[in-house]
């Protein structure tokens, strides 16, 4: 058979659901950290104005019109003064982390991408369902990885109350879904240092004590249930031009920026 002839391999399942929720929010603008071969970025809808984040990208293939790829590690792409300007002055509508496979790598994305939310803004999170304790290891030793991302909804869990948080068991490895933003709250920013304390060397049997399911906030794939939980399509939106005019969020602090656990910033997996 020719090589032409040969079908490209089925979309996995998170992506399909990916897809499923950009149609469903048809997101003005959009943020991803960890574009690797572009295949979610390209899910983006032709009229999303869409940004991704990558150290060192490896994008196979078209992406929208509006969308295109910044080569830095997150933590310096956040550092940047002018990064909001990337988005036009408008809020994030939508955003999927999906960088370093790491706690504190994420917990870090979603600090700083909270800054640009809107009261209907939505952040995804790749891989907060983890198989087993092996392939949740903070260090990679299976083909199939998800780290100890799954930390980040336990530590939104007591840190952040007023979020709403939910992580669909979309295969291979759940999707976090993250609503009710606030761009004003500190929280985490005041208690960073005391929460890598806490959740870094945090093991998985904290999971199997607590009963995975329940500790993680557990929802099937479903899609009934899954778009009762997001913000509702553009028609519904309040106009462009209004949530232009809303004055910029403040910055974490640049120390806080440039502050790691360990040595490396955010990249694809």
């Amino acid at each position: 058979m020719p090589v032409d002839d040969v079908d490209p391999p089925a979309p996995s399942p998170y992506l399909k659901l990916l897809r499923q929720i950009h149609r469903h929010v048809e997101p003005r603008t959009y943020v991803e950290i960890g574009v690797s071969t572009g295949r979610s970025l390209a899910l983006a809808l032709p009229g999303t104005v869409s940004i991704g984040i990558d150290p060192a990208p490896k994008v196979q293939g078209a992406l929208g019109p509006h969308a295109r790829v910044v080569q830095t590690t997150s933590d310096e792409f956040f550092a940047r003064p002018d990064a909001a300007d990337v988005l036009g002055g408008a809020p994030l509508d939508l955003a999927f982390i999906d960088g370093m496979h790491q706690f504190e790598y994420a917990l870090r994305d979603f600090m700083h991408l909270e800054r640009w939310a809107g009261a209907e803004s939505t952040i995804l999170v790749h891989d907060c369902y983890p198989v087993d304790e092996v392939s949740a290891a903070r260090e990679r030793t299976t083909d199939c990885w998800s780290g100890d991302i799954w930390k980040l909804i336990v530590c939104l869990k007591q840190w952040r109350p007023d979020l709403k948080l939910a992580v669909i068991d979309v295969a291979p490895t759940g999707l976090g879904l993250i609503r009710g933003l606030d761009p004003r709250s500190s929280v985490l920013e005041d208690h960073y240092d005391e929460i890598l304390e806490a959740y870094v060397p945090m093991a998985f049997s904290h999971l199997e004590e607590a009963g995975k399911a329940e500790a993680l906030n557990r929802v099937p794939n479903d899609w009934l249930r899954i778009s009762a939980l997001l913000a509702p399509g553009a028609a519904k939106r309040k106009d462009w031009l209004e949530a232009r005019a809303r004055p910029r969020r403040r910055a974490l602090r640049p120390a806080l920026a440039r502050r790691v656990f360990r040595a490396g910033n955010s990249s694809s997996a």
